[in-house]
C-alpha cells in the first residue's frame, strides 16, 4: 500500500492518497502566523487503519519543514493527536 500526504495549498488542504487514490484531507486556514488545522476527514471505508494519524502527522511534518513551525489545533482529532505525540507538541500554538 502506498500512502503520501501532499500540500494543496490553493484548496487550503494536506491531502491523503492511498495507492493514487484521494483517501482523506487535513482541512486548515492560516491564522495569526499559524496553521489552523480545522478538520481532518478519511474515507469511511479506510476508517480503522491509522490513517488519519498517519495523515496528520504528515501535514506536521510539512509544517514544520516548509511552514512557520506553528499550528492551532482546531480540529479535536489534532489536538489528540498532540496529546498522544510529544514529539509534536512543541508545534502546538
Amino acid at each position: 500500500m502506498s500512502i503520501e500526504v501532499k500540500h494543496e495549498p490553493d484548496r487550503s488542504r494536506y491531502a491523503l492518497y492511498v495507492d493514487g487514490d484521494d483517501a482523506g484531507e487535513v482541512n486548515y486556514r492560516l491564522q495569526d502566523g499559524a496553521v489552523a488545522m480545522l478538520r481532518v476527514v478519511v474515507d469511511p471505508h479506510r476508517r480503522g487503519e491509522g490513517l488519519g494519524s498517519q495523515l496528520v502527522q504528515g501535514a506536521l511534518d510539512d509544517v514544520r519543514t516548509n511552514g512557520s513551525g506553528l499550528v492551532i489545533a482546531a480540529c479535536p482529532f489534532v489536538a489528540t493527536f498532540f496529546e498522544e505525540h510529544p514529539e509534536y507538541r512543541d508545534m502546538e500554538a
